[in-house]
């Protein structure tokens, strides 16, 4: 008898969710610049079912794109620390991609704050570390050259970089996340005590090897690093690979727990 795959759905405003019936943890992610919750929907099925998929839907997306997206980031985080209470109860990780893994960072930060669990790892991708060297900014190029930018650097499907309606809406979102992240500094505090593995491609122009590598700065605990082949989104050319490697290690540092 076939067992059908999870699928993602959205449960909250903020929470979409893939059940995985007996599952232990849950791999909660965060999405890229101007990317809604189903950017994740093909990991649900790769993912063994120890571990059970949650993706995070922001406003000004998909099915909220009637909605504002944030402009600051301290007014994110305070929702998402109350939004996302549901699926902070447990054994989690985070996965964020680009201004996703900026966005899981700054997420647990605030939840140490509060005194209040945090991720047993974070899985950041394609984001140079807070302290690295500053990347070209974005967020306030001319219309036609920030169009460009955009599809240079992948992530776009063809027939909606074709579509002149579905991509005014898209580069506005787009435009908003760029500004959120790339003028947000995060304030220098001490490292976590969670390990943080970082995912990048090997020609990413937003993300190089030596940005990357800083983040080992921002833990106490254990650090890799794991470049694929590809540019600023590998992780859409290669998901199996990807989600092989936060299973590989979620799974490894569940058994170590249960020793």
């Amino acid at each position: 008898m076939s067992v059908l795959s999870p699928e993602l759905v959205g449960e909250t405003p903020y929470v979409w969710r893939a059940r995985q019936p007996g599952s232990r943890h849950q791999l909660i992610c965060f999405p890229h610049a101007g990317a809604g919750a189903t950017a994740y929907a093909n990991w649900a099925p790769l993912l063994p079912p120890e571990i059970e998929l949650v993706a995070v839907q922001l406003p000004g997306r998909q099915d909220r794109i009637a909605e504002e997206p944030f402009s600051e980031v301290g007014p994110l985080i305070s929702v998402l620390t109350h939004a996302l209470r549901p699926v902070l109860g447990g054994s989690f990780s985070f996965f964020g991609h680009s201004c996703g893994a900026a966005l899981a960072f700054e997420l647990a930060k605030a939840l140490r704050a509060k005194g209040r669990p945090g991720p047993e790892r974070l899985f950041l991708s394609a984001q140079p570390a807070p302290d690295a060297t500053r990347i070209r900014q974005l967020h306030d190029l001319p219309e036609d050259e920030f169009r460009a930018q955009m599809i240079a650097l992948g992530g776009i499907d063809e027939e909606i970089a074709g579509d002149e309606f579905v991509m005014d809406s898209l580069l506005s979102v787009l435009r908003a996340d760029f500004r959120l992240w790339e003028r947000h500094r995060a304030a220098p505090e001490a490292p976590l005590d969670c390990p943080i593995t970082v995912l990048a491609g090997d020609s990413d122009p937003r993300a190089p090897k030596e940005t990357v590598g800083e983040w080992r700065k921002q833990t106490n605990a254990e650090f890799s690093t794991h470049f694929h082949p590809g540019g600023h989104f590998h992780f859409l050319d290669s998901p199996g690979d990807v989600v092989s490697l936060i299973a590989r290690q979620t799974l490894g540092s569940m058994k170590r727990r249960s020793a």
